[in-house]
């Protein structure tokens, strides 16, 4: 899968992208992250990438020429094709406050692409024409503010790239994460079997394969119940979960009285 980020800050990307299990998958060809710097796409001596906002106020808003200029070349789009949406097969990404927020289900989505941009925004905002003519889709991370995009695109790269195929060391890593199963994730435990007087669970021990599955899913049913009960709601449960469930409620009820 292959990433174009547009940010007027590419020396923010290489210390994340270039450890751990992001620099493997590069490595490996899984994964290709290209980082874009929109000063390279100015004409003016100075490289101006911002300008005061038309109507006054306060901070510098993102000019579209260079933006617009950037994402076409790289992307190979006719600007014939910017009045309206591109016409692009590229998701083209905004990542801003305004956008839709960001969780496991759309990370799945966009993993299935072989190839999306990353537009980082910065000062006070980007000229609305960007948003209208040029981006396909909006993410946010959540209801909060930061100085850029650059911290959203790479918890995008991060959270699209552990997803695709031998990314990840164990091939179903992936699938027992919190959010992934609609659920969060069942506890973890290692060496030593005893820590400050803190047993491992029996179970975990026991070699029975069937009795742990029955224990992490408990387990982070209970969770779910205990920190994120909004969850449940839209996760896919069978009848002994939903038993489950119910037991819970009736034990917090008896703790009540």
């Amino acid at each position: 899968m292959q990433f174009e980020v547009f940010t007027l800050l590419p020396e923010v990307f290489p210390s994340y992208l270039e450890t751990s299990i992001l620099k493997r998958a590069q490595e490996r060809g899984l994964i290709k992250v290209n980082v874009h710097n929109i000063r390279d796409y100015t004409y003016d001596k100075h490289h101006v990438t911002d300008d005061t906002p038309y109507g006054g106020g306060g901070g510098m808003v993102m000019k579209p020429e260079p933006v617009f200029e950037a994402v076409e070349k790289v992307l190979d789009i006719s600007p014939l094709q910017t009045s309206g949406k591109p016409d692009s097969t590229i998701p083209i990404i905004l990542l801003t406050p305004q956008g839709r927020v960001f969780n496991q289900s759309i990370a799945k989505e966009l993993s299935q692409y072989p190839r999306i941009a990353l537009i980082c925004g910065r000062y006070e905002g980007i000229d609305e024409r960007i948003r209208k003519n040029l981006v396909t889709d909006e993410i946010s991370i959540g209801d909060y503010v930061l100085t850029g995009g650059e911290i959203p695109a790479l918890l995008v790269i991060d959270a699209v790239s552990r997803l695709l195929p031998n990314v990840l060391g164990d091939p179903t890593g992936a699938e027992d994460d919190s959010h992934a199963m609609g659920l969060l994730e069942y506890p973890h435990y290692t060496r030593p079997p005893e820590f400050r007087g803190d047993k491992v669970p029996d179970v975990l021990l026991s070699g029975d394969h069937a009795k742990i599955d029955k224990w992490r899913r408990e387990q982070a049913l209970e969770r779910t119940f205990r920190k994120r009960p909004d969850m449940l709601e839209k996760a896919e449960l069978s009848k002994d979960d939903l038993k489950f469930l119910e037991n819970l409620e009736e034990r917090g009820k008896k703790k009540e009285e």
